[in-house]
């Protein structure tokens, strides 16, 4: 554990020296999070070969790690087996760590789940919600899948909501109803599905962390002039 902690804060201070020579002192989000993903797998590694080496110290488990350490195919298929998922997850980690979809402090959406990276660890990524409440998600899942990234790119995201409406509803006086919302919107017809018609509506752009406000703002709007028209019964805003 001694040399364990020793490695870490020499992996820690070099990373703060690289940020400083490369960024003048200041820890990007690059850095941040291959620097954080690279303490922890250097710990991990230190501490199997901590545990192998006292293993070792026992005459009677010697022979034992010795025969198993001797057969490559054998430990490979027991770890396999034992630890398909974990080592999968951390496959994973170390390629998010690499590639960087998503980095520490980004704004994101995987699934149905939206929030900022707070950490990427070896097995799981954890997301703070605009509630406030913390989604661990398996680095596997993250790397198979879909994710939006808002803050990878740009510092300013769109603010844009759905409105769906039964197939009966005149789409020329929802498409009036609002457009006539001050500041002016963008609407469209976004998709027609056998459960009914989904609008999009936009207005402008912000930053992510005023973009869930923003939306609110915007679907509050939205529905205040659609009820005035009386074109809610019944409707659905998202």
């Amino acid at each position: 554990m001694a040399l364990a902690w020793v490695v870490d804060r020499m992996v820690f201070r070099r990373g703060r020296r690289l940020a400083a020579a490369v960024s003048g002192n200041v820890l990007t989000p690059v850095v941040d999070t291959r620097l954080r993903f690279l303490r922890r797998l250097v710990m991990l590694v230190i501490l199997m070969v901590g545990l192998m080496i006292a293993i070792s110290q026992f005459a009677g488990l010697n022979r034992l790690a010795t025969g198993v350490l001797a057969s490559s195919a054998l430990l490979a298929a027991v770890l396999g087996f034992a630890a398909r998922q974990t080592l999968a997850n951390l496959i994973a980690g170390v390629m998010l760590t690499i590639a960087q979809p998503l980095r520490i402090g980004d704004s994101v959406t995987i699934e149905d789940a939206s929030g900022t990276v707070e950490d990427v660890r070896l097995n799981y990524t954890v997301v703070r919600g605009g509630d406030g409440g913390r989604i661990f998600i398996p680095n596997e899942r993250l790397a198979g899948g879909l994710l939006r990234n808002d803050t990878i790119v740009e510092a300013e995201v769109a603010v844009e909501v759905d409105v769906w409406l039964p197939h009966a509803v005149d789409a020329d006086q929802v498409l009036a109803a609002l457009t006539a919302l001050r500041p002016a919107p963008i609407v469209r017809v976004a998709e027609i599905t056998s459960d009914g018609v989904r609008y999009s509506v936009g207005r402008g752009r912000s930053t992510p962390a005023e973009r869930v406000a923003g939306a609110s703002t915007l679907r509050a709007d939205a529905l205040r002039a659609l009820r005035a028209q009386g074109l809610l019964d019944p409707v659905a805003a998202t």
